[in-house]
This record gives C-alpha cells, structure tokens and sequence, in this order.
C-alpha cells in the first residue's frame, strides 16, 4: 500500500490522520493518504503566498523553461502516474484511459509552457500610447474531481504557474494518489511553495469550503458538479476571487438523416462511453431522426456488444467500472427510471460491484429523468425526432450548457446547426474532442470561465492598462 503525504512548502507532510484510498474494481485499498486540518490548509497557503514574489518574479523564459522540465518530470513518471489512475480511478490502462490520460498531461504541460503573455497596444498615436498587461494574481487554489484526476490537475496547475501564480491543490478524496506523486515528482524542480498539495476526506474539515473562503487565495479554479460550484461561488464571494467554474453538463448529439450509420457507430459510442460515462463532456442523450433512427441504433448497438468490462489493469479492458459507490447507486436509479418508460436495447442491470453494464436505452423523451439529469455513467437515452427544430429545441431545454454535436454528412449544414446549439463547444461528427489549444467552458449552468489556450491563461491573469 502506498503512503503518501502532503507536499507543504516542498516538504511531504504525512498529517495527524489519514484516510484510505480504495481500488473500485477490486474493492480493496490500495493507499493511505493525510487527512488535512485547516491549519494545514493555512500553512500550504502560507508557503504558497512566500514563494509567490520571487516566482512571478522571474524572466518569462525562465518561467517557461521550469515548466517545460516539469513535462520531462511528468513524462519520466508517465507509466507509474498511468497504473496509479487505474488503481484508484478504474478507468483501463489501454484504450482512451490511463495512459491516454498520462499521456495527455504531458502534452498539456508542453503546450501550455510555449504560450505567450505579450503587452497589447490598444493605442500609439500623438495623442498618447495605451497598453493592455497581463499581471500575476498571487495564489491560485485549484480543486478537482475524481474522473480524470491528473489531466484536470494539469489543467489547472500548468496555465497558473505559467502566468506567474502559485498553486495549492486539492484532490478528490477518491483519486488523490496521482496528484500527489506528480506534485511530489513536480517539486523536484520547483522551488518550494510554489506548487503545494493538501489532501482531505471532506468529512474532518471541509477543506474546499476554507480554500473558497480564504483570504489569501486569489482565485479558485474548479472542476465539478454544478451544486459545489454553486457553494464554491458563495464562499468566494466575500473576498471577491476570481473564478474559473467547469460545472456539469448534460450534452446532447443531433443525429441528421443523411448520415451513415456504420460509419459513424464508432465515434458516437466513444463520445458517449469514454471512461464509462464519467466524462463532463460525454454525450449524455442522443437525439435520432426518425428515418435513421433504428439503424443508427442497431449498429450502436452492434459496436457496443463488442468493448470489453473489467478490471483496467488487464490485458484488453476498455472499460472499468465507475469510481464512487454513491455514482453507481445514482446511475442505476436512472437507468431503472429510464427502463420503466423506454426500449431497453443493451444492458439496464449493474455488474458485480460498482461496475455496470453498457446501457442502451430508446423511446424516451425530455421529461425522464435519464434524459433531463446528468447520469455521468455508461448509459445512453436514445430520443426519436422528425422535425430538425424540434430537435434543437429538445437539446437546448435544460439549464446547462457544456458541450454538443451535429452527426451528418454536410459539414456546412451541421455548422450552420451548431451554431443554434446553446452550449460553449459544438463538435462536428464527433464528440468530446477537446485539445490544449481551442478554449473550454460552459454556458448557463454548466460554468464560469474557459480553459485551455490563450483565453484560459489569461484567466489566470489581472488586466492592467497603462496610459502614456
């Protein structure tokens, strides 16, 4: 069993309690990790409020040279951090998991490290110069969640330290093993303070409420369900931090007639059944036109029957079993509700433990809560349309916005589509898609703020403008 510590002002901190960390695929604890008090909080804040002067402080190349060693640290590291996902997370080590996700924090950390804070000059006239900087903000608190826990880590701690700010991270308390061995492997080139872990079982202390309240902590960036995010921005509210929110989203796919549905099976069952379903940005409802509709769904159906379940650290699993008791306990109420209304084509039923079967379910509509709620696990509502309004008009219903996708063979009407979709990124004949530098977020419920390229490393920023 692993024992890991907080890393505290470059120092590992085992705490005065820990919490256990558990595989669930096999259900048997892989790992002990501190359990932080606020005090701890408040030293790791400390530490990263002291390390914050000399560290924006540095040449910019210096800066991103750090960084740049940090993608080595990382790929170093890459199989270890990729085996540590699985055994806390679930998700395999083949296919789009683990070592995807090991791999994909690597890449983000060398992009992010070549992006670029460069003075904008909003005037030079005779009548005076105007300039747009780009300033550091201090300490950046970030909080992830458990379903892709180092590629989120990265995405909030490379874009902060790359402007010039210091981090303390917290984990969730079902996957914060890999966090900490990258912090602790990142902490072998940074100066101390400069990246800092606590770690919580959210039961002792609400550590996440303290870092959104705290006063020393000038922006908080999170990725999660819309209710925390929703108490995220209370707490954050009395020191008026700024805010980076990527909350839940409930993503919808508009399948149009003129597709091929052979040739598109493949991408819509990934873009649904990545990571069984614990994907933000999964589709998590699909909405068919009448004429394609039941041979869309039986080569869905077909592809579906063929992608190995099991335990992500054998050979040829392509899908693990969800990672928290409570989400297999709220995937299974829905898929329940669902089956009661709907066609059940695949699956309806858990496995042993906390996975559960591929899920395929048709002939249902808006108002079943599969449909109108976020399952954020491997079950797919299948919604019959005829009319193309109609169909928008159905994907746009709810209050949350993250992501969407056309399905056709006319990339121009698909295009013109998007566009009346009511979410932050519309994807054409795939879904989900997303890479480092194309800017991500959500609109109405589903967040504040975006992630990723310019636009997200200057969420990281003060604007300062300077009249000469």
């Amino acid at each position: 069993m692993l024992d890991l510590g907080m890393i505290i002002d470059g120092c590992q901190v085992m705490g005065q309690n820990s919490f256990a960390v558990f595989n669930p695929a096999t259900g048997k604890a892989i790992g002990s990790v501190a359990n932080s008090t606020i005090d701890e909080l408040d030293r790791a804040v400390c530490a990263a409020k002291s390390a914050y002067p000399a560290w924006t402080a540095l040449p910019d190349a210096d800066r991103k040279a750090a960084i740049d060693k940090l993608a080595i640290q990382l790929e170093t590291h890459q199989q270890k951090l990729a085996q540590l996902i699985t055994q806390e997370q679930g998700k395999p080590l083949a296919g789009p998991g683990s070592n995807f996700e090991a791999g994909a924090a690597v890449a983000w950390t060398r992009y992010t490290a070549n992006l670029e804070m460069p003075v904008k000059v909003l005037q030079d006239t005779s009548e005076g110069r105007v300039e747009l900087h780009r300033k550091s903000l201090g300490v950046v608190g970030s909080i992830t969640p458990w379903n892709w826990p180092l590629m989120i880590a990265i995405w909030h701690i490379m874009p902060a330290l790359r402007a010039g700010n210091t981090v303390v991270i917290k984990p969730s308390p079902f996957t914060p093993l890999s966090t900490l061995l990258a912090v602790q492997i990142m902490n072998e080139v940074l100066p101390a303070g400069v990246l800092n872990v606590v770690t919580s079982n959210d039961q002792e202390a609400n550590i996440g409420a303290a870092m959104a309240q705290h006063p020393d902590i000038r922006k908080i960036v999170f990725t999660g369900s819309t209710p925390t995010g929703e108490k995220i921005m209370q707490g954050a509210s009395a020191t008026m931090k700024r805010l980076t929110l990527e909350l839940g989203g409930n993503d919808a796919g508009i399948i149009l007639p003129d597709v091929n549905p052979t040739a598109i099976a493949e991408g819509l069952f990934w873009g649904a059944f990545i990571n069984s379903g614990q994907t933000c940005a999964c589709m998590k409802r699909m909405y068919v036109h009448d004429s394609v509709h039941d041979a869309v769904c039986e080569a869905l159906l077909n592809l579906a029957k063929t992608i190995p379940m099991g335990n992500g650290m054998d050979d040829g699993i392509l899908l693990g079993p969800l990672t928290t008791a409570d989400q297999h306990a709220k995937v299974s109420d829905l898929v329940a509700q669902g089956a009661a209304s709907g066609n059940v084509l695949l699956g309806g039923e858990s496995g042993e433990g906390q996975f559960f079967h591929p899920t395929i379910i048709s002939e249902l509509d808006n108002s079943n809560a599969l449909v109108a709620e976020e399952q954020f696990g491997p079950a797919l509502p299948i919604i019959r349309y005829s009319d193309i309004d109609e169909a928008l008009a159905l994907a746009n219903e709810f209050d949350v916005g993250l992501g969407g996708s056309i399905w056709s063979s006319d990339t121009d009407a698909a295009k013109s589509l998007a566009m009346r979709m009511e979410c932050g990124s519309v994807w054409i004949n795939n879904h989900g898609a997303i890479q480092p530098n194309a800017p991500f977020g959500g609109i109405k419920k589903s967040g504040i703020g975006v992630e990723f390229g310019e636009e997200g490393l200057f969420e990281n920023t003060d604007m300062q403008v300077i009249f000469a």
